[in-house]
């Protein structure tokens, strides 16, 4: 509840003027008052102060994580099988948009909000409690900065500028399902708890304000800092300059789209109808970060996507750097995933849950143990990935043949997508009645192809999690030396934004003052990454296509990583068809499963290539933001429930 937390921040505000506990207040309460340290010394050095700070790091939410399972693909991207119903993910299928709270429906399997009983803490890391907790943190750290008497200049900074970067993520992270929130920018008191809700655009450019304030006293990278050498090597998760820079520009984004220019509504009119100011400094923002990145002044680079076996996402001899560790790592002693290219993630929980929980809901039950959840991708969402010519599907000249439909596809396909054919077991399978499970039999009728244990959409996905996470391969044992994360924020992600802020402004040839790309440059910087042609010309004379495909080269590169809700919602097209129906492909084999074991699965032949609705959603207005729960509406006068709930 916000009243809960607005309590525990006046509790907390009154308490710091005496002592400070590096646990909660509910838990200080519990203390030995002998136990008890001076503000005085708690926050005299860097060390002291860092331990401080430490604890929102410990905070951040794991989305694959959170639970025994869980679900962060909301939008059109992917559907679940039955047995997940109460995920929020079917949930909001389903239009109930309440089951992102703990408590409205029987799950706790999202990240937004929850209390687990039983199970490890970091289950308990979720968006909502764990935002007003560390904002409140932030805001006591702030007040006590003048207490850092024992410090270099160079601490004081590190210091502040963590802090003004937490309490502007954690606002900006609420705001992105709730709409403009408060923005608590000091230790409340009784006097001035009510707080006014204020617009997006009112919140985005308070987060700004602290993200700038961030960048400008922060590192590009603390191992080059005095105070970074005490913990060198071990600082990628620390916040640093480009970080805080990646958030300035995507909050200037965010207000400058179509939702939070023109608010919700139906029909689509409005898709294209970006707020220019906003995104001018989007882009400046952007294009300061990728000017530092191209000069090598920074750790950061898109890794390399160069394979010598891509269904096994085996990377060549030659690559120095692997796509597929931006997500997860295996057989590399449990080494924290996102190697270059990751820019910002919080810890992960441990190697356990990622092997236990994370990577056994993401293939058919027959190989794969664990709880009976599926995470599968539509057909609809598939089939944005387009051709390799660069190209999409339905255009004539992608040369797309629905008797060969996996051949020439965007080489992204074939890292991310199972499909019919593909060995999903490369061990050899003893067990006579699990040997037809070696090859997956996606098409209509397939072995794999059970609605209630298998896929309801002719797909899988091991963009996350490889295929290798089954009972054969034993890819989720300990010996494998799993890890997976799921990164907030990273390089990709940047170019991807940089893209849309300019072709807001100036279309294709849109480009900020401070970096020499275009929009366009930025989607073939990412396409050369891959080995892909370029944007055709004909997507780029008129600026509402080209901002169609960089909306569709963002749902392929950032595919399944949780984005594409909030990206559906801003646009102000979560309420508009073909959007709101996912579907299943479906077709039927040409070539004997003989074939398969010898030929590559892209080459198959198949007929009667067809989709199938399985969920259409009858979304309105309302639906652009998530309801605030009732009882904080019930606070006071002026924290207002959102439109329609």
């Amino acid at each position: 509840m916000l009243k809960k937390y607005i309590h525990k921040i006046l509790m907390c505000g009154a308490i710091s003027v005496m002592t400070f506990s590096f646990a909660s207040c509910e838990d200080y309460l519990e203390k030995d008052p002998d136990s008890t340290v001076s503000a005085d010394d708690a926050f005299r050095n860097f060390m002291h102060f860092q331990g401080f700070i430490e604890e929102i790091y410990n905070c951040i939410p794991n989305k694959m994580e959170c639970y025994w399972t869980t679900s962060f693909n909301w939008g059109d991207d992917e559907v679940m099988n039955p047995n997940a119903s109460w995920h929020v993910g079917p949930q909001f299928d389903n239009g109930n948009f309440w089951a992102w709270q703990s408590g409205n429906t029987s799950q706790d399997g999202a990240w937004l909000d929850g209390q687990i009983g039983e199970g490890p803490t970091y289950y308990n890391n979720r968006l909502w409690s764990k935002a007003w907790f560390c904002i409140r943190k932030a805001n006591l750290g702030l007040a006590n900065l003048p207490l850092l008497v024992d410090a270099t200049q160079e601490e004081r900074d590190l210091i502040e500028g963590q802090l003004y970067f937490f309490r502007a993520w954690w606002h900006f992270e609420l705001s992105c399902y709730l709409g403009g929130l408060p923005y608590v920018d000091k230790v409340l008191d009784a006097t001035d708890a009510k707080l006014p809700r204020l617009s997006f655009q009112e919140c985005a450019d308070k987060c700004a304000e602290d993200f700038r304030k961030a960048a400008d006293l922060l590192p590009i990278d603390w191992d080059k800092t005095t105070a970074g050498k005490n913990t060198y090597g071990k600082n990628q998760l620390r916040i640093n300059k480009i970080m805080a820079l990646g958030y300035l520009g995507k909050a200037y984004l965010w207000a400058a789209s179509p939702l939070m220019k023109n608010g919700a509504q139906l029909g689509g009119a409005k898709t294209y109808d970006y707020d220019t100011e906003y995104a001018k400094k989007s882009a400046e923002a952007f294009g300061e970060l990728l000017s530092l990145v191209e000069d090598g002044k920074t750790q950061y680079a898109l890794a390399e996507f160069d394979y010598s076996d891509i269904y096994n996402h085996v990377k060549s001899p030659s690559a120095k750097t692997c796509y597929s560790d931006i997500f997860y790592t295996m057989g590399q002693n449990f080494k924290m995933p996102g190697t270059c290219e990751a820019i910002f993630r919080g810890p992960t929980g441990n190697a356990f849950a990622s092997s236990w929980n994370a990577a056994k809901t993401w293939g058919p039950k027959a190989v794969v143990e664990h709880d009976n959840i599926i995470h599968q991708p539509t057909a609809n969402y598939v089939n944005l990935y387009g051709m390799a010519n660069g190209y999409r599907l339905g255009d004539p000249e992608a040369k797309f043949d629905k008797t060969h439909p996996f051949r020439g596809r965007d080489p992204r396909f074939y890292h991310d997508i199972v499909f019919d054919g593909f060995k999903y077991v490369n061990a050899k399978i003893t067990n006579e009645d699990k040997k037809q499970y070696q090859y997956s039999e996606l098409f209509t009728g397939g072995n794999v192809r059970v609605v209630d244990n298998a896929s309801r959409t002719g797909y899988f996905t091991q963009k996350l999690v490889p295929h290798t996470c089954n009972e054969f391969d034993d890819g989720y044992e300990w010996a494998a030396g799993l890890q997976v994360y799921l990164p907030y924020m990273r390089l990709a992600d940047i170019y991807l934004m940089y893209a849309e802020a300019c072709a807001a402004v100036g279309g294709a040839k849109g480009k900020a003052s401070d970096f020499g790309k275009t929009a366009e440059d930025a989607i073939n910087t990412l396409r050369d990454r891959v080995h892909m042609d370029h944007v055709p010309v004909k997507y780029t004379a008129d600026n509402h296509t080209f901002m169609d495909e960089v909306r569709r080269e963002r749902a392929v590169e950032l595919a399944f990583e949780g984005f594409r809700f909030c990206d559906l919602q801003r646009w102000l097209l979560l309420t508009e068809e073909p959007y709101t129906v996912k579907t299943s492909q479906e077709f039927d084999r040409v070539e004997p499963q003989s074939w398969y074991e010898e030929n590559d699965p892209r080459d198959a032949e198949v007929k009667n290539w067809r989709e199938k609705t399985i969920v259409k959603r009858a979304f309105g207005t309302k639906h652009y933001w998530l309801p605030l729960k009732v009882e904080d509406t019930y606070l006071y006068p002026g924290f207002e429930q959102n439109p329609g709930w």
